[in-house]
């Protein structure tokens, strides 16, 4: 059954680009100040529409490396509602450490590019600096199982469908794994706590005796809120990419300069070259002017 609804989840995310309605953590709670400083609201201002105007939305995620937050795939869409690996708005930015979404502290930085997973619904986005005194999420590399527990954290829309004020969260429990999906039911505060629409991204994880673990993001779902299944796309397995794409962050910005400095020293090792060859050449003229000459003299005598 969970392979048929998995199927059909994949199916509407290729068709239609974005999940069912998924918002703020529906009869979630309020996370307590200076917790979960990992979180990530995405704010995107701007974003084209088919009939060429604009709209403004917003995701959540999770700061997994100094540089990078991980996401929902289907936050990063074109006008016709296709993933692409850039981002789309006007301006896109990421505020992290923040428990209330209009309060003070943390760090805002621009979303300077985007990474799409081959896979399943995940993006990773990349920071215009990196984030200080924040501990990343750490990603799992392996899956959950049947019956954890899991923690997810969000700025969607809340039970009455407005905005959160302050990052919602919540307890799950893991009801069925798949290849790339995971499905995951309210459990605290209240059975029907669900994710909700700009919830998506949204980062669930267990605790363990190292912290806090990444294993999905909130992909899609039903319309909240409800009890029952949501869908979330898996982390465990595409950590091999995760860890390779957040390694190799901010290269396009080191490698100009690596690549100047190079430049630079080999043209001063080629004028250096340039001139001890032609002191060099010098220093053997004049031996052999002197030799001849001392030869011609001797000759002459």
């Amino acid at each position: 059954m969970f392979k048929l609804l998995a199927a059909l989840a994949a199916s509407a995310l290729v068709v239609l680009g974005l999940p069912s309605p998924a918002s703020a953590i529906a009869y979630g709670e309020n996370a307590r100040d200076g917790a979960y400083r990992f979180s990530v609201l995405l704010t995107m201002t701007g974003l084209p529409t088919p009939d060429r105007g604009t709209r403004d939305s917003s995701c959540s995620g999770a700061l997994i490396a100094p540089t990078w937050v991980v996401t929902a795939g289907h936050c990063f869409r074109d006008a016709e509602g296709r993933k692409v690996s850039r981002t789309v708005a006007e301006r896109t930015t990421a505020t992290i450490g923040r428990t209330k979404v209009k309060g003070t502290g943390g760090h805002v930085l621009e979303v300077i590019s985007v990474k799409q997973s081959e896979t399943t619904d995940v993006a990773l986005a990349e920071l215009a600096e990196p984030v200080t005194g924040i501990t990343p999420l750490r990603v799992a590399t392996y899956p959950p199982s049947r019956g954890e527990s899991l923690r997810l954290t969000g700025f969607g829309l809340t039970a009455d469908q407005k905005p959160a004020q302050r990052m919602q969260t919540g307890r799950f429990t893991v009801d069925a794994v798949g290849d790339s999906l995971l499905e995951t039911s309210g459990v605290a505060p209240q059975n029907d706590t669900s994710p909700c629409p700009h919830d998506s991204g949204g980062p669930y994880f267990r605790t363990t005796d190292a912290g806090p673990e990444l294993v999905a993001v909130v992909s899609g779902g039903p319309g909240c809120p409800h009890t029952g299944p949501d869908f979330s796309a898996r982390t465990d397995n595409i950590s091999d990419w995760i860890t390779a794409t957040t390694s190799g962050s901010r290269s396009y910005q080191w490698w100009p300069a690596a690549v100047a400095a190079v430049g630079v020293g080999a043209v001063g090792l080629l004028v250096w070259a340039y001139r001890r060859t032609r002191a060099d050449s010098g220093r053997r003229s004049g031996l052999g002017r002197r030799a001849y000459g001392d030869g011609a003299a001797r000759l002459g005598r």
